[in-house]
């Protein structure tokens, strides 16, 4: 496998905002690729990693002299760990608006809070998720569907660093669990991990904390909170659901999906694709994969996800809508290798609901037959970049 650089779509967004910013910010989990990034394109700028104690100190002890050393500016890797620099930051863009940060953080919570209080109106925010598919796209054709999704999308897996069945496990203890602790201070974190395994389970379903309280054994506010983590440290993204005045009753609880198939898969435990292959949750996965794929295209244009799902109370549904002005394209997602004309339904109950509203259709599944010249269009999911 090539351990070179693989080129980043956000790449042009990112450049753009920082002609513009004197502060930009890039948020996104953790070994998702973003400091690689960083100190790849901006590679004029010093870098320094707030995670090193040293560095922290001179940082939090001296902050005008720490921040003043360049006068270019500098890259601040994890400045999650020392948020009150954001203040200073402030102070010296404003008197030197040629002077640039870069700033990176795996945590929405401590790094989005502090920067809307410090540096509204100053910093460009972009989310670098895990890989997508279009980045690996060479790599990624050679697999198949049932190794792309037990593989996951994170950079280490692309670059020869590393293989998913080492990955994870080590990823969870390493990063997730002390993330977990250092937010919510938990006591029993066998009762974290039961809820992590229980989330996986529940792909593509509708979050109900009650039920999910009941089963863990701790209150809904505890299972809301562990959520409110989870989205934070983008291990889990909520799908809303689309909703707007009209007759039909429609569903107004979110989706429930990974950020990454990979880690879904290590969690419920599947190890091979043969297992993968035989498992209840591998029509879930894909959609999974399909779902993250349509919300990292978004990001990676810095732009809001615009993203939902239908459901009418009597059981119709519709994967996913992508939302572009007035209108919207619809995706039902299926992990078939058999095209089945039943695979239409939700989209035609759409499509009677928001008429030439719905502008784009598409049936996106595993099997080789494509017809992208049809109504609906019916096309493979390696060429899921035609309509995601």
């Amino acid at each position: 496998m090539s351990k070179e650089f693989i080129k980043r779509d956000i790449t042009d967004v990112m450049l753009e905002m920082y002609k513009y910013f004197p502060v930009l910010t890039m948020t996104g989990p953790r070994q998702s690729g973003k400091t690689t990034l960083l100190r790849k394109v901006f590679d004029h700028l010093p870098y320094y990693s707030l995670e090193n104690l040293d560095i922290r100190n001179f940082a939090l002890n001296d902050p005008v002299g720490f921040l003043s050393q360049h006068q270019e500016g500098m890259i601040l890797d994890e400045v999650q760990n020392a948020p009150d620099l954001l203040s200073y930051i402030q102070g010296l863009v404003d008197e030197n608006p040629e002077k640039r940060f870069v700033l990176s953080g795996s945590s929405q919570f401590s790094v989005i809070k502090k920067i809307t209080q410090s540096l509204a109106g100053r910093t460009g925010i972009l989310e670098l998720m895990p890989l997508s598919y279009n980045e690996v796209k060479t790599q990624a054709d050679k697999k198949n569907l049932d190794e792309i999704l037990i593989t996951g999308f994170y950079p280490v897996l692309y670059s020869g660093k590393n293989i998913a069945n080492l990955f994870y496990p080590s990823y969870v203890k390493t990063y997730l669990e002390r993330d977990v602790r250092d937010l919510l201070q938990i006591k029993d974190i066998m009762q974290f991990q039961t809820f992590l395994r229980l989330c996986a389970g529940r792909i593509g379903s509708l979050f109900n904390a009650s039920e999910l309280s009941s089963e863990v054994g701790v209150s809904v506010n505890t299972i809301k909170s562990w959520l409110s983590v989870l989205q934070a440290s983008y291990i889990i993204k909520m799908l809303a659901p689309f909703y707007e005045n009209m007759k039909k009753r429609l569903t107004k609880t979110p989706k429930l999906y990974f950020c990454d198939t990979g880690l879904a898969c290590y969690l419920l435990g599947i190890e091979t694709e043969q297992q993968l292959a035989r498992d209840k949750m591998r029509g879930h996965l894909f959609e999974n994969f399909i779902v993250m794929e349509a919300f990292k295209n978004r990001h990676n244009q810095g732009k809001d996800s615009n993203l939902f799902f239908y459901r009418d109370s009597n059981g119709v549904e519709v994967d996913l809508l992508l939302k572009n002005g007035n209108n919207y394209s619809a995706i039902e997602i299926k992990s078939s290798q058999t095209y089945h004309i039943e695979f239409e339904t939700g989209i035609k109950s759409l499509e009677s609901l928001l008429k030439d509203r719905l502008s784009n259709k598409a049936i996106l599944y595993a099997g080789d037959f494509e017809n992208d010249t049809a109504q609906i269009q019916v096309l493979n999911y390696k060429n899921m970049g035609r309509v995601v």
